[in-house]
């Protein structure tokens, strides 16, 4: 089953930002990780308008994410994002019945 990551950010300092973006592609993929979006545009349908930065990433499982978040090459790299961004990060399990979902409320 799937997990996926989320993560939003508002960002002050975009050239510390590029060097974090330019490196975290081969750390994602080598931790069984793929991109679904990238900071493309978010259309608000209903609410506040959403001004930030979005990004949708789907791994294995969420062993493979906690394995990419403490990737020594990766704990270097996020130092950019934290210098740069402020922002939230949050993941979330997929499920294996989407025909039938019952919701969780």
């Amino acid at each position: 089953m799937s997990t996926y990551l989320i993560s939003t950010m508002t960002i002050h300092d975009p050239e510390t930002y590029r060097k974090y973006t330019a490196a975290t592609p081969p750390t994602v993929e080598r931790h069984g990780g793929r991109f679904l979006t990238r900071g493309d545009e978010v259309i608000t349908l209903e609410g506040e308008p959403f001004k930030e930065r979005m990004v949708i990433m789907e791994f294995p499982d969420r062993a493979h994410v906690d394995a990419w978040l403490s990737d020594p090459e990766y704990v270097a790299v996020a130092k950019f994002r934290y210098a740069s961004s402020t922002g939230r990060v949050i993941i979330q399990d997929g499920r294996a019945n989407t025909a039938n979902l019952e919701a969780k409320v």
